[in-house]
Formats: structure tokens, C-alpha cells, sequence
């Protein structure tokens, strides 16, 4: 079957209703045995050492995995995919533009959806009865989910892997409808973590140190129970119709949809803290801004680029992160 790469989230039951296969070149990217080379194919053809390591790392994984179609998302997602989009096509890749409208408005996200669809060979009835088949995945995500924040049973570097993977379901929906279905098995007859962790809320776009930045909270007393961007990832929402999936799907609009999401999780979550990623070289940083003003929470605002591991410096800011909120709450723990 034919693949066919993604920048970012896409309206994947297209390119399932397509008889194609996503691949989400992000995950190919970060997963890859050795990234920082593939950041050196894009170094290699030019790409400013002072672009995100993430642009470079998509367009470095497409040439090494010798992908042939990508779905670039120009709206909605990262302003230097436009020109991502360029490179790809002088390079012989078929590149399709995807854009997210401006605000998340039914007849908007429709049209886009329906655009999609008829660029890859299909129709959007025919999307919707892909997403009606992959409703049972959905609700094993979710499960994955509930079980990390209201049992304590999933880890959250667990439940940051099966939420980003639902980008493209490990490019084989059957396989990971699969493992994921042992994993929340396993996660039902585990005993749960400590009461006395730090709850944290993990916010913005998925850590190029995720590996290693989940197991180090949990050393220091912290546990991520809820990634906001993973989990937007999954699709967590009950919805009638894709048109309607795609529109509470709130990374692609305004910050302030993100707040929203953010800000019932604090409370249903019981969040101590939060720890925004912010990627350098990305306009998304800016939106830090907006997440501190509207949130009433403690927020820890974390900064990396192709830094694969957690630095000395970052470590000791999130054990002084993780004593504060200890020391603003003595009684939680």
C-alpha cells in the first residue's frame, strides 16, 4: 500500500478511506536509531542551522525512508512548512497542501475535509466510515489516557508514546489496535504509582527529550498525567461526524481553545503544576504568553531544540520546579 507522509495531524481517515497508508514523519523522525543524521541530511542540503530541529528532521526522515507523497500542513500548524513544501517538491516528492481554516467553523473544516478527500482519490462519506471504524481504537486511547490520570496505573512516558503514535497508528492500524489493547491490559492489573506524586500537566508540542524527560520526573517525585498535545493527537472527543472531530481538535486554532482544554484539566486532573515545551525557533513559543495570563496554575517553561537528552541545567530546574510545588502544598504529599 501506498504511503504517504504527514507533517503533523491530519484528517488520517482520508488516507485510510484512500487505501493509503500515514506515516507521520515527526515519529519517523524522533523513533529513528540515530535522529541528529537525519538532521544533518536537511543540515546538508541547506537548511539554516537556526530552523527547528523538528523542519529539518521531517524533511531528513522523508528523504531517508524515501517517502514519495507528503500532506504538508500549511495552516493550522508550523509557518515554515510552506517553504518545507518547496524543498519537497524540487526534491521529486508529490507534495499536497492541507489547511486548517482559520477558526474552527463547521462549513470551514468541512470544505477542507472534503478537499482532502477528493486530492487523494476519495469522497468524505467514505472518510466517515473510516472514522466509524476506527471508533475502537479511539476508545482504547482514551482508555490509556483515563488510566494515567484516575488509576495511576500508566506512566506518563506510556501514555505520551500511545497518544503521539495515534497520529498515524504506527503506520499499521491493525498492530497498534493491537499492542495497545495488551498495554491497557496490563495497566488494569498493575498496582497504581504512589498518591504522593507531583501531578503535572505536560503542555505544548511532544518533547524532542520525551525518552528521557518522563522517567526523570518520576525519579523526582513528578508524574505527567496529562499531555495536552499527545492527547489532542488521539482524537479524545465524543463526536457525531468527522467534520466535528476535526473541529474540537484545538491545536490547529487559537490559543484560547487550548486554554479551555488545558484549563478542564487542571481541575478534572487535579493538576499541581505544568510544564510547557516550548521548541526554539518556533512562533508557537510566543502563545507561553497566553497560557501563563489565563492559566492559575504554576507553570515551568522549558525550551529545547535537537538536544536529544536532558541537560544538567534543565534537570536541575525541574527538581527545583518539583520542590516548589511541594512547598506550596505541603499537606498533597
Amino acid at each position: 500500500m501506498k504511503r504517504i507522509g504527514i507533517t503533523t495531524t491530519v484528517p488520517v481517515e482520508v488516507i485510510l478511506a484512500a487505501g493509503a497508508v500515514p506515516a507521520d514523519l515527526n515519529n519517523l523522525f524522533v523513533s529513528d536509531a540515530d535522529p541528529p543524521s537525519l538532521i544533518a541530511v536537511a543540515e546538508k542540503a541547506g537548511f539554516p542551522l537556526n530552523t527547528c530541529a523538528w523542519i529539518k528532521g521531517i524533511y531528513g526522515a522523508a528523504i531517508h525512508y524515501g517517502i514519495e507523497e507528503v500532506i504538508c500542513v500549511t495552516g493550522g500548524d508550523c509557518s515554515n512548512t510552506l517553504m518545507l513544501m518547496e524543498v519537497l517538491r524540487h526534491q521529486g516528492i508529490k507534495t499536497i497542501p492541507f489547511a486548517y481554516p482559520a477558526t474552527p467553523e463547521t462549513g470551514r473544516v468541512s470544505r477542507a475535509i472534503r478537499e482532502l478527500a477528493a486530492e487523494l482519490g476519495t469522497t468524505a462519506a467514505e472518510a466517515e466510515a473510516a472514522r466509524i471504524g476506527l471508533l475502537p481504537v479511539r476508545a482504547l486511547t482514551s482508555e490509556i489516557d483515563r488510566l494515567t490520570w484516575q488509576e495511576n496505573t500508566v506512566s506518563g512516558k506510556e501514555n505520551h508514546y500511545w497518544l503521539v503514535s495515534a497520529s498515524d497508528f504506527n503506520q499499521d492500524t491493525e498492530r497498534y489496535f493491537s499492542d495497545l489493547g495488551k498495554a491497557v491490559e496490563q495497566a488494569r492489573n498493575r498496582p497504581a504509582f504512589s498518591s504522593g506524586q507531583v501531578r503535572l500537566g505536560f503542555a505544548g508540542v511532544p518533547p524532542v527529550y520525551a525518552a528521557e524527560l518522563y522517567p526523570y520526573l518520576e525519579k523526582c517525585g513528578g508524574r505527567v498525567v496529562f499531555n495536552e498535545i499527545q492527547r489532542q493527537f488521539s482524537m479524545p472527543y465524543q463526536v457525531k461526524s468527522l467534520t466535528e472531530q476535526y473541529c474540537r481538535y484545538a491545536y490547529p486554532y487559537a490559543t484560547e481553545h487550548r486554554v479551555a482544554d488545558i484549563r478542564q484539566a487542571v481541575k478534572d486532573r487535579r493538576l499541581d503544576g505544568i510544564i510547557h515545551y516550548v521548541q526554539s525557533f518556533c512562533h508557537r513559543a510566543i502563545g507561553d504568553i497566553i497560557l501563563r495570563l489565563k492559566l492559575d496554575i504554576p507553570i515551568l517553561t522549558v525550551e529545547g531544540n535537537a538536544d536529544f537528552g536532558l541537560s544538567q541545567h534543565l534537570k536541575t530546574r525541574l527538581e527545583a520546579f518539583l520542590d516548589m510545588l511541594r512547598l506550596k502544598s505541603p499537606d498533597n504529599f
